[in-house]
């Protein structure tokens, strides 16, 4: 059996498409409808249903793509770790990360490692941290940045570091704010303010991110804590549209330290959470593959800068 075939499979499962599958693999469609036929002949099992132009695994062939994809990901990992072996630290290097943790984190990190490593190609995946722990277990990004907890099992982490968790309020009193908000955010009293409980918000309108981002849930669950289901005014997938929201006395949020220097002079009022919650952040990647030198690279200026 060769490769090439599993490769043909899984670009089928991929599309749920002869045709698209075909272009993807730069092959005529007929060619390879007749590659997947001399294929389960060989293995004496149906791999794809096709009906109406929908292209669906049988048991058999979801079954068989597990381990098509294990052994695809194991070539790959082969040929690249014996080119590392003859070349050194070059080739690609996939980051993903989420667009707020990237904005912040990846700036100084990336400008440190080109110096040192310029023959690595570096491309960047932005995605929801669902998406991204995602994309890791499959291989399709070699390194990601994000927030635990990880649920799932194919990855495993590295810590970079942990930061506590801020409310962000605006400047200026609201009609929605309770008195004793009110009362913080006079000249008098601002200054002097420097932690604030998240029950004293539980009648505030909230602004989250959506669904599928690790921050979200984090929030979610330090308000449960607190014994109150936030009221979601808004939804948004950036932490910076959700602070102009703030900003703009829509509602309240809740932003990782990373956030806050860089927004000190943005009409937005920080304070820390008396609970003193915190979040930490990790390297993520998949405990069964090759990691790569140019990801092991990336961890190891990373320490070095934070040292």
């Amino acid at each position: 059996m060769e490769i090439r075939l599993l490769e043909y499979a899984l670009a089928i499962s991929k599309s749920r498409n002869f045709t698209k599958a075909a272009e993807s693999l730069h092959i005529a469609q007929p060619s390879l409808s007749k590659q997947i036929s001399k294929l389960e002949n060989e293995l004496g099992v149906q791999l794809f249903i096709r009906k109406h132009g929908n292209i669906t695994p049988t048991p058999a062939g979801v079954r068989f793509l597990k381990k098509a994809e294990k052994i695809v990901l194991m070539r790959n990992d082969l040929i690249r770790e014996m080119k590392e072996v003859n070349q050194g630290t070059s080739g690609e290097l996939i980051i993903g990360s989420t667009a707020v943790t990237g904005g912040h984190v990846l700036p100084p990190l990336l400008q440190e490692y080109k110096q040192r490593y310029p023959n690595v190609q570096i491309k960047l995946v932005e995605e929801s941290t669902k998406q991204l722990t995602s994309l890791t277990a499959k291989g399709e990004i070699d390194i990601a940045i994000v927030a635990l907890p990880i649920e799932n099992t194919y990855l495993t982490t590295k810590t970079m570091f942990t930061e506590p968790l801020h409310i962000v309020l605006p400047t200026k009193i609201t009609s929605w704010m309770p008195s004793q908000i009110q009362s913080l955010l006079t000249p008098s009293q601002i200054q002097h303010a420097r932690t604030l409980s998240l029950e004293s918000l539980s009648q505030c309108p909230f602004i989250l991110l959506k669904q599928g981002f690790g921050f979200r849930n984090s929030v979610l669950e330090l308000c449960a804590k607190s014994g109150f289901q936030p009221q979601i005014e808004f939804e948004t997938s950036s932490i910076e549209t959700a602070q102009s929201l703030v900003k703009n006395g829509l509602g309240v949020t809740v932003v990782p330290n990373m956030v806050v220097h860089q927004n000190a002079n943005k009409q937005l009022t920080y304070f820390k959470i008396d609970s003193n919650p915190t979040r930490t952040l990790v390297f993520a990647y998949h405990h069964e593959r090759y990691l790569s030198s140019p990801s092991r690279a990336l961890m190891n200026v990373f320490a070095e800068l934070n040292n």
